[in-house]
């Protein structure tokens, strides 16, 4: 991690984005004129994606955090088979490389936030942060009035102030810069960022959701753990939690074949938990949220500031749709999709074949059909799912239900996770299971 200054103000942030602008534009004339002379470059590739722009762009998505590398997160989890190589591979490499801020601008946070005597909290504080995002960086902690080790979260200054700002000069800079292609509902994904980043800009929501996780889960605490909040030390900005010992679960390198089973099993169970019984989920699906603690052999959750409900008149025919889809029964998904909102009823066949096709193949380990253990080392699902979306964007007449933004980005996290770890599951049981407890079947 890097560390440099956040830039706090509107006017600051508007800057480093005409800045970005700039600098890019000029990258490629500078591009241009080196393929020119025989300098380098790839011949015939685009000159705004050129290596020298993309490092750019890495460099100000990283620096400037909030907005931009959220939406960043958002769109590398949702849109990567929609996007130029290079494009996906910058939005990879910012997905956990924030900056972190100065002591200088931390430390005005946490006055503001807990008094001017807030260092009298802690009986121990580390300056340097252990983990930086697109919100706010975190920092190892222990409480002067326990002992207890905590994570303190402190958000980044002018963040939440500046969403609606940064996410109309990023819409201009990605329009501007033809840097997406066209029909990718760019205005959707910013609706659903500015919605998620103003839930995870309110620390104090982000507690009651991580609190009521916790509830939610009181019966399975022999497998997960959700730290516990501690209101006394935390603020609208700063928050703090008991700290975990665990490692990010793709970060391990020891894992056997059996841990890697038992994680995958039960990440997905719990997605899958989240859906049919909770109708609430934590849809952020970024992997350093779950951690693995060897010691306590126990997955420790983070992050629930993305946390939301899934109101009834979606969730229900929704969860009826993933039966149908196990059961490859297309007209019936079809109908549920016109019922959701996916379709109009008026579409063409083409799209109507591509859209009943992603939803039986993301349901493909859940059906009849499938092996009773699920192997995700060679699953092909997310991409085939990806595969689809080219025809859908060209044809459909209607956006996708708001909900789906969330809760599809958290799913296929799930299998790309499983996949990740090279997890195998017994898929048809667990949603089974799922079904069961929902009352479905």
């Amino acid at each position: 991690m890097h560390e440099s200054r956040v830039p706090s103000s509107r006017f600051g942030r508007l800057w480093q984005y005409g800045g970005l602008a700039a600098s890019m534009t000029f990258g490629a004339v500078g591009e241009s004129f080196r393929r020119a002379t025989g300098g380098g470059g790839e011949p015939g590739g685009s000159l705004m994606l050129s290596a020298g722009n993309m490092e750019r762009l890495v460099a100000k998505l990283s620096r400037m955090r909030g907005a931009a590398l959220k939406l960043g997160q958002i769109m590398s989890f949702q849109d990567s088979k929609m996007l130029p190589g290079p494009i996906n591979e910058v939005l990879q490499r910012v997905q956990d490389s924030a900056d972190y801020m100065p002591a200088s601008q931390h430390n005005k946070v946490l006055a503001s936030n807990l008094g001017s005597d807030w260092r009298e909290l802690f009986s121990s504080f580390d300056e340097k942060p252990i983990a930086a995002a697109s919100i706010g960086q975190v920092h190892s902690a222990t409480l002067k009035s326990s002992g207890q080790a905590v994570a303190v979260k402190v958000q980044y200054p002018g963040v939440a102030s500046s969403i609606d700002s940064d996410l109309s000069n990023l819409s201009i800079l990605l329009t501007a810069s033809r840097l997406l292609p066209k029909g990718l509902f760019l205005d959707k994904t910013i609706a659903n960022a500015r919605t998620e980043l103003a839930w995870e800009c309110n620390y104090i929501r982000e507690a009651e959701m991580g609190s009521r996780f916790r509830e939610l889960l009181s019966d399975e605490t022999d497998i997960f753990h959700v730290p516990a909040i501690i209101k006394k030390v935390s603020g609208r900005e700063v928050l703090t939690a008991e700290f975990c010992d665990g490692i990010g679960v793709t970060k391990v390198q020891t894992l056997n074949q059996e841990q890697r089973d038992w994680i995958g099993t039960h990440i997905l169970r719990l997605c899958l938990r989240e859906i049919t019984e909770f109708k609430f989920m934590q849809t952020d699906p970024n992997w350093t949220n779950f951690l693995y603690n060897a010691s306590t052999n126990k997955l420790e959750l983070l992050d629930f500031g993305a946390s939301r409900d899934f109101p009834d008149e979606f969730i229900k025919p929704y969860i009826h749709t993933l039966l149908a889809a196990s059961r490859s029964d297309r007209a019936t998904v079809r109908d549920l999709s016109i019922q959701i909102g996916y379709l109009t009823g008026h579409e063409s066949q083409t799209m109507l074949n591509a859209h009943v096709n992603s939803v039986l193949t993301l349901a493909e380990p859940f059906m009849d059909t499938a092996p009773e253990v699920y192997d995700f080392q060679d699953q092909t699902i997310t991409d085939r799912v990806r595969g689809f979306i080219p025809v859908m964007v060209r044809e459909r007449l209607a956006p996708p239900p708001e909900e789906t933004y969330s809760l599809h980005r958290k799913l296929s996290g799930a299998f790309l996770l499983c996949a990740r770890l090279g997890s195998r599951v017994r898929c048809k049981e667990i949603f089974k299971n799922a079904m069961q407890k929902a009352g479905v079947i």
